[in-house]
Order: C-alpha cells, then sequence, then structure tokens
C-alpha cells in the first residue's frame, strides 16, 4: 500500500504573514510536519506544494529528501480550497493513499502519522480525519442543543462528548478523492488525538497559545 504525503503551503497568509515560514519554537512553522512525515516508518514520499518560491527554498534547506512542486497562481487564490490542489496533485503524482498533512498543527508527530495509517489499513478505510473529543455542550445559533438534552444533563464523567475535526491530517485512497471531489469519503474512520491537539493556527491568537505551550514545556 503506496502511502504519499502531501503538505499544501500557500504564500499569500493574511492573518499571520509567511506563517508556514514564521518561526515557531526556533524553527520554520513548516518544519516540524516536515519532520514528523520525515521520521515517519510508513510514508513513501513527501511532497510539498506552494506557489511561494520563498517558502519552497526553505524547504529545500531543510531537506533534500521532500519532492517540491510549484503550484501556479489559479491554485494559490484565496477561494482555492484544498482539494483543488490535491486533485491537481492526483495528475501529477501516482499514488494508492494520500496524507495531506497541515503545515498548521506543530505538535503532530510520527507516531501520530503511523498509527493512524496502520488504523486505515487494519479497518480498510478510504478515508480518515483527525479529531479531538469535546465535552463541552453545543448550541445552534437558533438555541438548539445540539449534542444533550438540557433536561437530562450528563455528568462530565459519563458523558461521551463530541469529536471535533482538528485539520492534523487526513488519509484519502485515490480512487475516493477522484470520486467524490472531496478528501472524505466513502468508508471515513476517525484517528483520535488528546486536547493538546485542539488547536491549529489559523489566527494570531491561535499562535501566541501554541508559543506560551512550547514555553511552558
Amino acid at each position: 500500500m503506496r502511502f504519499v504525503a502531501i503538505i499544501p503551503m500557500r504564500g499569500g497568509s493574511k492573518s499571520i504573514p509567511n506563517k508556514n515560514i514564521k518561526k515557531f519554537g526556533g524553527k520554520p512553522l513548516c518544519y516540524w510536519v516536515l519532520e514528523a512525515a520525515m521520521k515517519s516508518k510508513l510514508i513513501d514520499e513527501i511532497y510539498v506544494s506552494s506557489d511561494s518560491q520563498k517558502i519552497l527554498n526553505i524547504v529545500k534547506k531543510l531537506s533534500k529528501k521532500i519532492n517540491l512542486i510549484s503550484r501556479s497562481p489559479e491554485l494559490a487564490k484565496d477561494d482555492t480550497s484544498t482539494e483543488d490542489v490535491l486533485l491537481d496533485f492526483c495528475k501529477k503524482v501516482d499514488f494508492k493513499n494520500l496524507l495531506t498533512i497541515q503545515a498548521t498543527s506543530p505538535f503532530t508527530t510520527h507516531i501520530h502519522l503511523d498509527t493512524a495509517i496502520k488504523k486505515f489499513n487494519n479497518q480498510k478505510l478510504d478515508s480518515l480525519f483527525t479529531a479531538v473529543r469535546s465535552k463541552r455542550f453545543y448550541w445552534s445559533d437558533s438555541l438548539k442543543p445540539i449534542n444533550y438534552i438540557p433536561k437530562a444533563r450528563s455528568m462530565r464523567q459519563d458523558f461521551k462528548g463530541t469529536l471535533m475535526e482538528n485539520g492534523s491530517f487526513y488519509i484519502t485512497n485515490r480512487k475516493t478523492l477522484l470520486k467524490e471531489k472531496c478528501r472524505l469519503g466513502g468508508k471515513i474512520g476517525v484517528f483520535e488525538m488528546d486536547e493538546n491537539h485542539a488547536i491549529e493556527i489559523d489566527e494570531i491568537e491561535d499562535w501566541n497559545l501554541l508559543k506560551k505551550r512550547i514555553k511552558n514545556n
């Protein structure tokens, strides 16, 4: 079963300029997931897709084992979806299964990746997402309870909670990606991560929070 990883890195981040290569824990942010992918025993090849030559140059300096794909401007717009990038990747690279790893989740490790791949294989899944279990009570904007019944409120220790997709990484087989035009489809599985992986860096508040966590540890 051939597993290939892609780490999409767009150069035009507006919330945090140059986010993917901004120093985090003394290294470019992207370094941490690249290291995790390189340490994986089950990933056969690693690709970075970016419209930024600056990002590609930094990745090249980090490791020559990583394959670089220069993304066209049409695939680096504000409304470009990750699926657009993945489907374009399908045209360029042959793979059986694809891991889409987010550079914005720096606490992802090779152990997470390899354990999830084993689960993907053992359960014969078509796709898999990562999630954190949240033991919070959620309501809709119309003030309807989403995941519990107020008159039968569970004690925290008895409440299973709700799975929150955390975007750390995804696994999709090629057939499902091409059929569904989506990274999730067919027989879907989940790889649960602990609460330390609840945040991916999208806004400056996320950055500051995770940076504090590194200092505290």
